[in-house]
């Protein structure tokens, strides 16, 4: 029996070693990787560049309190921020993120009430499991969070539910857990005027698909919106634990002295990490992406039109989900393709999730699809 909490579904295997988008197992086999530790070593493995700095602070100092001064922490947040009247809170995970966006967004405004969607998810505490639209991880957990209302994803029934009496609206640009749906643009855009003409906060959860994922930093980028709140973490640090709150000026000032914290927050390991990470995400970086991600969706779209196993190819840039057929399970692809030499995730609606590394070349990409292709063929020949 394992010491460990029975939490996690695992597969058999252990991945030990990883090298550019390569992963090797504990019985030596090797994977290319379409996973990135969902969607966090977005750099791959073994960033020569990246372990020079987490070496060097090694060396140096690995933690402090956050009652100190820390240039490492104001690096970071100047890279996230630019010249935007904005201000940054780090802390360790996604989940701390949307944490601290609750409360800041509760406090600036004086106001509970908060609106989320149907299939979204923003973690597993109790604040950010209230305001995620997945009944099936919530039960036995007891009350939740009072004052959460949930809305239909890319529906216009949405603008209509938001008044003045909410204190924030929390959205993924690009539901992951939720099938990989990406938001239409215009519904996003007209949710986001809603949202300044009733006085409410909008906040975009860009846990998965920030820091380059999509081809912009962010993934709100695409969409000519301006949020109130981002939230961060998973690419951040490239696999270190850390997330960051991002607020503009205005709603920052309403976290005074004391009123929150974080004991590892703004790691200087994780912070040394991100640094060099923001270094390495540049126009150039970027600009690749979009245009391998580009190629990449019309080459699903062209190799699997025509399979059965397929209904529907979703995503934007290197977050993309396959929709399989019933009669497909998702688990079971998952698990062919690993015996396959290749590590793909799910999610909701029975849904093949790809989000390899950025630094993944098309070649690369195109044998991870002959992969699929493969899988998915023999998935209904039988």
């Amino acid at each position: 029996m394992s010491a460990l909490m029975q939490t996690y579904n695992r597969f058999p295997f252990e991945i030990v070693q990883g090298e550019g988008v390569y992963l090797t197992d504990n019985f030596g086999k090797q994977y290319l990787d379409f996973t990135s530790g969902i969607g966090v070593c977005n750099l791959g493995y073994n960033h020569p560049q990246l372990n020079a700095a987490v070496n060097t602070q090694l060396g140096k100092i690995w933690h402090t309190s956050n009652l100190y001064q820390s240039s490492l922490q104001e690096k970071v947040a100047e890279k996230l921020i630019g010249n935007a009247q904005k201000q940054v809170f780090f802390c360790n995970s996604g989940t701390e993120a949307n944490e601290a966006a609750i409360k800041l967004a509760r406090k600036f405004t004086g106001k509970s009430k908060l609106l989320s969607f149907h299939h979204s998810f923003h973690g597993r505490s109790i604040g950010a499991l209230s305001v995620t639209g997945n009944d099936a991880i919530k039960h036995g957990f007891g009350e939740l969070l009072a004052d959460i209302e949930f809305a239909p994803y890319n529906d216009d029934a949405a603008l209509t539910q938001i008044n003045d009496q909410f204190a924030a609206v929390i959205l993924e640009v690009i539901q992951g857990e939720g099938g990989v749906t990406a938001a239409n643009a215009n519904w996003l855009q007209r949710l986001a005027q809603q949202c300044r003409a009733a006085g409410v906060l909008l906040i975009i959860d860009e846990v998965q698909t920030g820091i380059g994922r999509t081809g912009k930093l962010f993934a709100y980028q695409h969409y000519a919106i301006e949020p109130d709140i981002i939230t961060l973490a998973k690419g951040l640090a490239n696999g270190l634990p850390s997330g960051a709150m991002i607020a503009n000026s205005k709603i920052a000032a309403a976290f005074d002295y004391g009123a929150h914290g974080s004991t590892f927050g703004g790691n200087p390991l994780a912070m040394a990490a991100a640094a060099t990470v923001l270094e390495l995400m540049d126009a150039a970086l970027l600009k690749n992406v979009q245009q391998k991600a580009n190629g990449f969706y019309q080459l699903l779209e062209d190799q699997l039109s025509d399979c059965a196993a397929v209904e529907a190819i979703s995503g934007k840039g290197l977050m993309l989900g396959i929709r399989l057929i019933e009669s497909v399970p998702v688990k079971n692809v998952v698990e062919k393709l690993h015996q396959q030499g290749l590590l793909t995730l799910s999610a909701r609606g029975n849904t093949l999730r790809l989000l390899p590394p950025l630094v993944i070349s098309e070649i690369q990409l195109q044998q991870g699809l002959h992969l699929i292709k493969q899988v998915l063929s023999d998935a209904v020949a039988k």
